[in-house]
């Protein structure tokens, strides 16, 4: 058998890169979870964010992580936009284990400024943007809010996951995207590459196709169209781009295309996932992105330039693969 041919089947069969399935969170440390309940509006509202929230303390169990809620303790303290600030100035600090921020509620769009809504103050994009800057760590951002869809170029970087309910400003209906992302995150039925765990693109497709459902079943025109971005373009892609964990579609003028970093943030990790030590992690994380991009520019390489520079990476992924059995 060929190199060549070697090296394919290795790419099909050991590493399965076609659906990626590694986790990025390589740390020593926990990871940490805040999720934000906003202001309720409507009591029927309130109470779902309540029970999504409930979904994401329950994954974070599961994972070990450190969970805090925002949102939902009394109001004759401290307002919920300090917590939130307080919260994430403690954790700026931390550069390697991931910060997962989930914001369930309402949101706003006036055609300048987009909000989230809190009881008391609100707070916008920009406010968002500025408290991020300090922090260096992985971070996944999921605003499951309406109108959210601004948020994602303000707070769009490399080294982020940024999920957002909405494709516009003007989606500004009640969104009902965080009911199923915060069900998919830990569910074995949204494991879509059967790895053993559900990573955070796979919980995006999964809760985006069954948003899409509701609307069918309900015969009801859309009125959110979840986005997710994990290059740091801040354009954003929706669900229907992919075919199983892979987008099926090229960027526009040949960019990076989003997933293959969501792919790699985990909550709840697999046993096998769990044997593998932080930096062995760490490091089939990058190559596996490596990979990944090499895979796009195949067609500008040609296919002995391809191989020849996928060779040592394949090999390095199958010593590392071996560890995990």
């Amino acid at each position: 058998m060929s190199t060549r041919a070697v090296l394919a089947l290795l790419t099909v069969l050991t590493f399965g890169l076609a659906e990626a399935r590694f986790s990025a969170q390589a740390t020593t440390g926990k990871a940490d979870v805040i999720v934000v309940v906003g202001a309720p509006g409507e009591e029927e509202f309130g109470s779902n964010f309540v029970k999504w929230s409930d979904q994401w303390v329950k994954a974070g169990g599961k994972a070990a992580a450190n969970v805090t809620v925002i949102g939902t303790g009394p109001t004759n303290g401290p307002t919920d936009l300090e917590l939130l600030k307080q919260a994430l100035a403690a954790r700026s600090q931390e550069e390697t284990s991931e910060l997962w921020l989930v914001l369930l509620g309402h949101g706003t769009f006036d055609g300048k400024t987009a909000k989230f809504n809190l009881r008391g103050p609100d707070f916008t994009a920009d406010d968002l943007a500025g408290w991020l800057k300090p922090i260096k760590r992985p971070m996944a951002l999921i605003d499951c809010s309406s109108a959210s869809s601004p948020f994602l170029p303000k707070l769009s970087a490399r080294g982020r996951v940024i999920i957002t309910a909405t494709r516009s400003g003007f989606e500004q209906n009640y969104a009902r995207f965080g009911q199923y992302i915060s069900e998919a995150i830990a569910d074995p039925e949204a494991d879509l590459d059967k790895d053993g765990q559900t990573s955070l693109l796979e919980a995006f497709l999964t809760a985006s196709r069954r948003l899409a459902d509701f609307y069918k079943g309900e015969t009801r025109l859309m009125t959110e169209h979840p986005l997710i971005d994990d290059n740091g373009d801040g354009l954003g892609t929706q669900a229907d781009w992919f075919k199983g964990t892979r987008a099926s579609k090229m960027a526009q003028g040949g960019k990076e295309v989003d997933g293959m970093r969501a792919q790699q943030f985990v909550l709840v990790r697999s046993v096998q996932e769990l044997k593998l030590a932080p930096e062995v992690r760490a490091r089939r994380d990058e190559l596996e992105l490596s990979v990944g991009k090499l895979r796009d520019q195949k067609a500008k390489l040609g296919e002995d330039e391809y191989y020849k520079q996928l060779e040592p990476m394949l090999v390095e992924l199958a010593k590392i693969s071996t560890q995990k059995q």
